[in-house]
């Protein structure tokens, strides 16, 4: 929503002070159709050109994501401490193997019950299950520094993946001001055509030409590289769950002691989402 609030701000400042210093919309709104056609169209032509169907579909649901903020809230990273927090107790006092039926099945399962909202997030889900999967089919527990190694790989190429809807905008922001400058130049060649009208003809195409190029520099900074910068920001930061499920898992790997493990987790949280000590551990008393 700030973001909106963003956007309209700096439009009300671009156009407020541009009408107080005596500019009129009419020029603008005359040639925003036809130089906005060529301008975006380029840009949607150039991004379908450069991406996959699937960059090309998360950077439209990345719009969403911009609009509905970061996915995981400070009750979500609580869940996950809890959530993991149970299954390395019921690997520590059973087994691997008694984890088996959970990993398999995650939406049967009722540890994971308990968390729906984080079992709708596949990525987590996976992270967690083929990290508990690898201990039960391995003959002992693998070397806390291997797991880590493999946690990181996944949580690095989803990671990645999920940074190319933002990626997609900043390349967009780059590209707009040279496309409002190819509309600029056509629309000089238009007013050279018609060089021979009336001064205040004349006058009417090169202001036309010229909104090319103030479109292509406005849609670049004020919309594309703060919509693209916002992004990186929501996944970087709903990207820190992931981190928190490694911890405990890793800690656990190496034999230390939970209460140990847990705070671990929870300082590693930004401080916008960060629960409290005691909100965390009396959590986990009435689990």
């Amino acid at each position: 929503m700030l973001s909106i609030v963003g956007i309209v701000f700096s439009l009300a400042c671009i156009f407020g002070s541009y009408l107080a210093g005596g500019g009129t919309m009419g020029p603008i709104l005359h040639a925003l159709p036809l130089e906005g056609t060529a301008i975006a169209g380029a840009a949607i032509g150039a991004m379908l050109t450069a991406n996959s169907m699937t960059i090309v579909k998360g950077t439209a649901a990345g719009m969403g994501k911009i609009l509905a903020g970061p996915t995981f809230k400070k009750q979500d990273y609580m869940d996950t401490i809890f959530l993991v927090a149970k299954i390395m107790k019921v690997l520590k006092a059973e087994g691997a193997v008694a984890l088996e039926s959970h990993v398999e099945a995650p939406e049967s399962s009722p540890i994971f019950g308990e968390y729906p909202r984080l079992l709708k997030d596949h990525a987590l889900t996976h992270l967690i299950t083929d990290s508990i999967r690898l201990i039960v089919v391995s003959s002992s527990a693998p070397r806390p520094d291997a797991g880590e190694d493999i946690m990181n790989a996944a949580i690095k190429t989803h990671h990645h993946d999920a940074l190319k809807s933002a990626e997609t905008f900043a390349n967009m922001a780059g590209a707009l001001p040279a496309l409002g400058i190819v509309a600029c130049v056509l629309g000089v060649v238009k007013t050279m055509g018609a060089i021979d009208q009336p001064p205040a003809i004349l006058g009417g195409l090169i202001g036309a030409a010229l909104v090319g190029t103030f479109l292509g520099v406005l849609l670049a900074y004020a919309f594309a590289e703060p919509l693209g910068n916002r992004l990186k920001q929501i996944i970087d930061q709903d990207g820190q769950i992931y981190h928190v499920a490694k911890q405990i898992i890793v800690g656990t790997l190496n034999g230390h002691p939970m209460p140990v493990i847990i705070e671990a987790a929870r300082v590693s949280i930004s401080h916008e989402n960060q629960p409290s000590f005691s909100e965390v551990f009396d959590g986990l008393r009435g689990k």
